[in-house]
């Protein structure tokens, strides 16, 4: 191409098709003539013009003549064990000379080398590492919780989305402001160190920290703006991350599992998607299992079923198994319970709950349909 640049240039400015015409092309050498191949075409076509100049022939050639001297020293190197073993007591003697000799290899170091150091103005260097590894003894061992001041704060979201943080712990009775149309969803109480899971209905899961939401001075923001959140995921239910603990995940197709809580926490605005959904279903509840051993489900078709929650199986993602069969509809609600507590549910301004004793016809294996719900379960078709 050097050899010929003026033709090249040539080619590349009036050929419709450069590549091939560069390839056809029966190009004059030093030693007769030859042909491109397909990769040194595409290779001069991928070229700045700057590059396609005659005066750096003689860099290329000279870098060429280095490599191939490069070349047969690495070559040699290969076929000789003893030359291999001088090479690595050359670059052992290079360190030695700029760090210090290692215990038991100071032998290595030429004595000429030594006596020139030895002469030095700076300290013959004693090859033992000088500083140490550790953390500060103060360092706690959550990194929030240290550079965050840890105060109590109420976490509010409104209907349409929109978060913000009150200062101090408050009751969900005390009034709060919010923008025409909309009003309360979620109420938590939290630290400014903990961290908000926050579940949308594609399945995925967005993780927000405590000190970083805006104040309750005005109406806050939409979590949109805080989590990049599907314009047509809608937020289904927020907890509170608490380290070594487990949810209860589950589709409206009635499928589910147990989701470690800290593999629930996303790194990125992105966040991460642990619930697999199939055709229309949707993510319809997350809720976190604290020391349960049952799990009551409920369908929209107001059958309910109670099974050991052993039954289930722990992952961190996928679509999980089937909790309780349906002919029509699918999963309205679940809640995960302690067998000698009972089942309890409101019911009016009271509390109904079902003891062991009387759990005996909606208990059964998983996936099986269950029965119609006890007398007084919620028209809503969820426990809470």
């Amino acid at each position: 191409a050097y050899l010929n640049l003026d033709r090249v240039i040539e080619i590349i400015r009036t050929e419709d098709e450069p590549k091939q015409a560069l390839m056809a092309e029966n190009w004059a050498t030093e030693g007769g003539t030859a042909r491109l191949s397909d990769v040194q075409a595409e290779a001069i076509l991928n070229m700045r013009l700057r590059a396609l100049r005659r005066l750096e022939e003689m860099a290329i050639r000279e870098e060429r003549e280095r490599l191939l001297a490069e070349q047969g020293a690495l070559r040699d190197l290969v076929a000789s064990e003893e030359a291999q073993w001088k090479k690595v007591a050359d670059e052992i003697r290079a360190i030695a000379a700029e760090f210090g000799a290692p215990k038991g290899l100071a032998g290595l170091t030429d004595a000429a080398d030594l006596a020139e150091k030895k002469r030095a103005t700076t300290p013959w260097p004693t090859g033992a590492r000088r500083t140490g590894f550790a953390a500060p003894p103060d360092l706690a061992e959550d990194a929030a919780e240290t550079l965050v001041e840890r105060e109590p704060i109420t976490v509010v979201c409104s209907e349409q989305g929109w978060i913000r943080a009150l200062t101090g712990h408050r009751d969900a009775s005390q009034p709060v402001k919010f923008k025409d149309g909309d009003g309360p969803r979620f109420h938590l109480s939290a630290m400014t160190t903990d961290r908000l899971l926050i579940f949308a209905s594609d399945g995925r899961v967005f993780t927000l920290a405590c000190d970083r939401l805006p104040g309750g001075r005005g109406m806050g923001e939409p979590v949109r703006l805080l989590a990049e959140m599907a314009q047509d995921a809608e937020i289904v239910t927020i907890v509170l991350h608490q380290p070594g603990t487990r949810l209860v995940v589950a589709s409206t197709a009635g499928d589910g599992f147990l989701l470690p809580a800290d593999d629930a926490v996303a790194q990125t605005r992105g966040g991460r998607q642990v619930l697999n959904l199939r055709d229309e279903a949707r993510l319809a509840v997350a809720v976190p299992v604290g020391d349960a051993d049952h799990l009551a489900v409920v369908g929209q078709n107001r059958k309910m079923l109670i099974f050991a929650l052993s039954e289930l199986n722990e992952m961190t993602r996928g679509k999980g198994v089937r909790l309780q069969k349906y002919k029509d509809g699918g999963l309205s609600d679940l809640k995960p319970f302690r067998r000698e507590d009972g089942l309890s549910w409101p019911m009016g301004s009271k509390t109904r709950t079902l003891r062991p004793e009387e759990m005996a016809e909606w208990v059964g294996p998983r996936a099986s349909a269950g029965r119609m719900a006890p007398r007084g379960f919620p028209q809503s078709n969820r426990f809470a």
